[in-house]
């Protein structure tokens, strides 16, 4: 993982974001489904982390899951991870930014598009760039 020196100290992010974002981006926590900012916005551009700013879903990647978080077929090459998560008795796969580590949600295999991946993703990871 290439953690830059641009990458705010934990103290900094403490600070900076709210107490629900730094859990969701640092600790892995999720925010309430249908609560997220970013559910239904659309529009031309694409979402960055709100760590460090990497690029990380075209707008063109989201669609409407129905499950009460932003939903993307396909991330930025090299802009995630992906991390297994057996926590709460589930096996997942655990999304995190390539660049600084942040938790950004889960991706799944039964996405309705010709990727199959359906990338949930809290809306409080996120800042959504339009172009």
């Amino acid at each position: 993982m290439d953690r830059t020196n641009d990458i705010p100290s934990e103290d900094e992010l403490k600070r900076r974001l709210t107490p629900e974002e730094y859990a969701v981006l640092r600790e892995g926590a999720t925010e309430a489904p249908f609560s997220g900012d970013l559910l239904n916005v659309d529009m031309d551009g694409m979402f960055t982390c709100k760590v460090c700013g990497n690029p990380l879903f075209e707008s063109d990647a989201k669609f409407d899951s129905g499950t009460g978080w932003p939903s993307f077929d396909t991330a930025i090459p090299g802009s995630v991870t992906h991390v297994a998560d057996d926590s709460h008795d589930m096996r997942r796969t655990e999304v995190q930014c390539a660049k600084c580590g942040s938790h950004l949600g889960h991706v799944f295999d039964d996405g309705p598009t010709a990727t199959g991946k359906r990338y949930c993703i809290n809306s409080v990871c996120l800042i959504a760039d339009e172009k």
